[in-house]
């Protein structure tokens, strides 16, 4: 066992009620790595890619029931509701303590039980924090070792006396003497379980082998728990990118990103400046980690060690980083495979004549069913990416926090807010427009997610929304990053008005004008604009009409998105709506008039 008492009892306590075979310590060491992946390989549990076209790398199908975060069974358990607040799942941990531990007897036999210390951020680090997640999963095991620093180091650590988080995960599927286990054991929905308890500072997962469901280092320790650390200890826990930009004159931003899925974020993360001598390199593409430091400016890391990414529509004219970080050593979940060993998934070719679709079946091109899943899935260690910034391990100084959304309208490409608080304000509002492509009663509404944070707060939105105020008075206006609100996707007639992708530079270019105060602005009600006179316009094929669009503040779009933001807080704090937005929201409704 090990030099820490507290975890010995722990792991003692789980070996009696989940009942394994054995336990097996995670070193961290790449060796256990590879045999471990040797083993999931000739179990048939995993396919060893074309080493020649995909060196070192895997491909795993999952359960079909088993493909996605489940939110609906996604809890913040606490003593009391008020304390998880109206938009989470909440229940009493006195009901569900209980009942899961009922779950979890007996739920590793004939398993291996996998014991796997990690540090979410650079090992050593003052803003990283400690975990150590129980698993029966080899899948999980070996994802966890990519997507955090894992093993001996980390453990050492823990046993000089440093707290860590208990992370217990079981795929809830035990093996009888004899049984042969399924390629992707997993228990029916109606069981699975995936509970943060933020005062017990513990996560438990039961039945789900997926993606954030079980890697217990990725959402729910870095945002659902590690927001509620950070509320306690004046920090910030964000759904946010890091990057790294350089200017021609060797002036170096580092700017951070919050988007609500499917509006650019891991681009952005890894974009290709098409501005000429403009260099952009990446920290990390999911989650920050803020902190205002003694000096009064705020510092971020990355706490992940890895990408956890969506492969649909990632291809080289969409990202080309991407697919270049992912060109080996890459775990491959639920993507079609190709004759020649290689993968394929939708958006990345043309598709070939022939492909193993991701249920392990025969696809044939002109069929009228994806042969990946829509949420197929890459995980690759940071190191693989091309342009990783030399600092990924540092805490770097924060000059300009992003918030976006997908709207194709009245949002324009780009604006800065006022003030820190209105900046708040703005992370707030912030969402995306329900379109057709989901059956819905209302499209053309707006479905907000606040700071991209509305699945992965760990505690009540309302003293979520005060401790980003507390956050800002901890330091000066002038040493808080500026805040800007981003919208690559404004339409007219059904087209994008702005290019996006490396075009986005432009945009960038500007914020870090901002960021030096620069005179290159117009004042609205809702913000200040580019001064498209001064916006870096060169080589740029865009229509007059268009950009001329693509930054208009129409009053009468934000009269309605001022009763649409009045019902929505409404809806989501009732009377107890947070004091600064309260007053941003009388500020902008005071300079429409």
């Amino acid at each position: 066992m090990t030099k820490n008492n507290v975890l010995n009892a722990w792991l003692e306590e789980l070996n009696n009620h989940l009942e394994p075979e054995k336990i097996i310590f995670w070193t961290g060491e790449q060796n256990q790595y590879d045999d471990l992946a040797n083993e999931m390989v000739q179990s048939g549990k995993a396919i060893r890619l074309n080493p020649t076209k995909r060196p070192r790398s895997l491909l795993f199908r999952s359960d079909p029931s088993d493909v996605a975060r489940v939110e609906k069974r996604t809890f913040i358990s606490t003593s009391d509701q008020a304390t998880a607040g109206p938009t989470n799942n909440w229940i009493s941990k006195d009901e569900l303590m209980p009942l899961m531990w009922d779950l979890y007897k007996g739920s590793m036999k004939g398993r291996i039980m996998y014991v796997i210390p990690f540090s979410m951020g650079p090992i050593g680090l003052d803003m990283s924090r400690l975990g150590v997640e129980v698993t029966d999963s080899p899948y999980v095991a070996l994802n966890m070792h990519i997507m955090t620093r894992t093993g001996n180091k980390v453990l050492e650590m823990i046993e000089k006396g440093k707290e860590f988080v208990k992370c217990l995960h079981s795929v809830g599927y035990p093996l009888k003497p004899g049984e042969e286990d399924l390629e992707w054991p997993c228990a029916p929905i109606e069981k699975k379980y995936i509970t943060q308890f933020p005062e017990e500072r513990m996560i438990w997962s039961y039945g789900s082998g997926y993606g954030g469901n079980a890697l217990l280092g990725k959402k729910c320790f870095a945002l659902r728990i590690a927001s509620a650390i950070a509320k306690d200890e004046g920090w910030l826990a964000e759904h946010m990118l890091i990057l790294k930009l350089t200017s021609p004159e060797n002036k170096v931003k580092y700017i951070t990103g919050a988007f609500p899925s499917a509006c650019g974020k891991t681009n952005l993360a890894m974009i290709n400046p098409t501005l000429e001598n403009w260099k952009a390199e990446t920290l990390g593409d999911d989650i920050a980690w803020l902190k205002i430091h003694e000096d009064g400016y705020m510092y971020a890391i990355n706490p992940e060690a890895g990408f956890f990414g969506v492969t649909s529509g990632t291809s080289y004219k969409t990202n080309p980083t991407a697919m270049e970080s992912i060109k080996s050593d890459t775990i491959f979940t639920n993507v079609a495979l190709t004759d020649d060993g290689d993968v394929w998934w939708d958006g990345l070719s043309e598709a070939p004549n022939h492909l193993i679709d991701w249920h392990g079946n025969d696809w044939y091109k002109g069929s009228e069913i994806r042969p990946d899943h829509p949420n197929a899935r890459f995980t690759a260690p940071l190191t693989n990416c091309p342009s990783l910034a030399d600092e990924y391990e540092t805490p770097v100084p924060i000059s300009a926090i992003l918030f976006g959304g997908r709207r194709p309208s009245t949002i324009p490409l780009i604006h800065q807010s006022y003030s820190f608080d209105h900046g708040i304000f703005i992370g707030s509002i912030m969402g995306s427009e329900i379109t057709a492509a989901a059956i819905d009663e209302n499209i053309g509404k707006v479905r907000r997610d606040p700071f991209a944070m509305l699945p992965f707060i760990g505690y009540n939105v309302s003293d979520y929304i005060n401790h980003w105020k507390e956050i800002a008075l901890q330091s000066t206006e002038d040493k808080l990053p500026k805040i800007f609100f981003v919208n690559w996707f404004r339409k007219d007639n059904g087209k994008f008005l702005w290019p996006g992708f490396g075009e986005n530079s432009r945009v960038l270019k500007w914020i870090c004008e901002r960021c030096d105060n620069e005179e290159n602005y117009l004042s609205t009600p809702i913000g200040l604009l580019p001064d498209i006179e001064k916006l870096d316009l060169k080589n740029l094929s865009i229509s007059q009409e268009y950009l001329n669009k693509a930054f208009e503040v129409n009053k009468e779009e934000w009269l309605e998105e001022i009763e649409s933001i009045r019902r929505y807080y409404y809806e989501i704090y009732s009377d107890n709506v947070p004091t600064v937005l309260k007053e941003q929201l009388s500020l902008l409704i005071q300079r429409f008039s």
